[in-house]
């Protein structure tokens, strides 16, 4: 029996949702940070998920898993491994901006439960560069016991609000500096619709000083290792500005594209038009994205050619999701508000969902598994 949704119905659903969040999180890095490693050893044994059959090396990095947390969950890199420890294969944290920022006024979060959607205008909220930074050194310093592969850690980066449009390269670079040395991948954010004026680097002309800009700052930071760098574009992108950034990818030979960030369109939602209204502007993400983030990764697909690394996002909520996702042209899949309706167990089940399929055919590998899938 599941317990965790009697649980939102009777208590998170009652809540501010960003007070759930927090209470939620809390919970998470409490038992994760139980000393000589018994809270992630407990999470683990609750939350099983490490199988062979998953294991894949993707840009030069092994990922235990290919289902994993999108970044805005944890922004500050706080629970990196009690948050693996449920089942991610890897964790994204951030965003991650240059200097520290309060965010957007609060209220700033909302639940769409008919929908099954989060509308959100945090406004990356977030200590800054320089102190994740230093909790990521500590946790280098000082790693966690994992008897099997270790979490992937992402770190998502992206314009400091004060900072002017024509300086957001340097602003950029500045996080680049202090965080690439900490990332097995890094990510350039464009798309989140909370900050004014940040998805108008996404424009190509705007967008190619500032990729080369961020590429340049890491190669200069970790001169023995190429910190893989991938770009996290939105959906409401037009067909052919997807398929510019797929070019300009190509041609600065990033590792991947992450498809798609929240929506800022509302058409096609089941909630009441007052209970939209009511949940303000922002990004909405969850299930309604369903759709679109498919599309942007199959014409991301067929653009490419398999050239670039495709994570996608947006709508995933099911083992059958996920699959879907990779049969699509994902080498890898994340996911953010099903936690919110899915709860601790939702990452282990997904997981070993895609693994028992792998194995339902007779294959040892994810990656044979998806390929036959594909053709077939």
């Amino acid at each position: 029996m599941r317990i965790y949704p009697k649980l939102f119905n009777l208590v998170f659903r009652r809540m501010d949702a960003e007070q759930a969040h927090r209470l939620g999180f809390g919970a998470i890095r409490a038992v994760g940070a139980l000393p000589a490693g018994t809270g992630l050893a407990l999470l683990e044994r609750l939350y099983p998920v490490h199988d062979t059959v998953l294991k894949q090396t993707v840009f030069g990095v092994e990922f235990p898993a290919p289902f994993g947390l999108a970044a805005g969950f944890d922004k500050n890199a706080e629970g990196i491994d009690a948050l693996a420890a449920l089942g991610f294969g890897s964790v994204e944290i951030g965003t991650v901006t240059g200097q520290g920022q309060p965010g957007n006024a609060q209220p700033r979060l909302a639940r769409l439960i008919a929908d099954r959607a989060v509308v959100n205008r945090m406004g990356f909220n977030n200590g800054g560069a320089e102190e994740v930074a230093r909790r990521l050194k500590r946790r280098v310093a000082k790693p966690e016991r994992w008897d099997k592969v270790p979490p992937v850690v992402g770190v998502n980066i992206g314009k400091t609000k004060v900072v002017p449009e024509d300086e957001a390269a340097t602003d950029y670079v500045v996080s680049t500096k202090l965080l690439a040395p900490y990332a097995d991948y890094l990510v350039v954010n464009v798309s989140s619709p909370n900050t004014p004026g940040l998805r108008n680097l996404q424009a190509v002309e705007v967008l190619r000083p500032l990729l080369k800009a961020v590429r340049a700052a890491a190669d200069e930071v970790v001169p023995g290792r190429r910190v893989p760098l991938l770009v996290k574009i939105a959906p409401d992108l037009a067909d052919a500005d997807v398929d510019a950034v797929a070019d300009l990818a190509l041609e600065l030979r990033l590792e991947g594209v992450i498809a798609t960030n929240t929506t800022i369109g509302r058409g096609g939602l089941k909630s009441a038009a007052g209970k939209v209204e009511a949940a303000g502007g922002g990004g909405l993400s969850g299930a309604p994205l369903k759709e679109r983030s498919l599309e942007v990764l199959q014409r991301l697909r067929a653009r490419t050619g398999g050239r670039l690394v495709l994570v996608s996002v947006g709508g995933v909520e099911t083992v059958a999701d996920a699959w879907a996702r990779l049969v699509a042209g994902a080498d890898l899949v994340q996911g953010y508000t099903g936690f919110v309706y899915e709860g601790p167990a939702w990452a282990s089940r997904i997981n070993r969902g895609i693994a028992a399929k792998v194995r339902a055919g007779g294959y040892t590998s994810l990656r044979d598994a998806v390929e036959a899938a594909r053709v077939s």
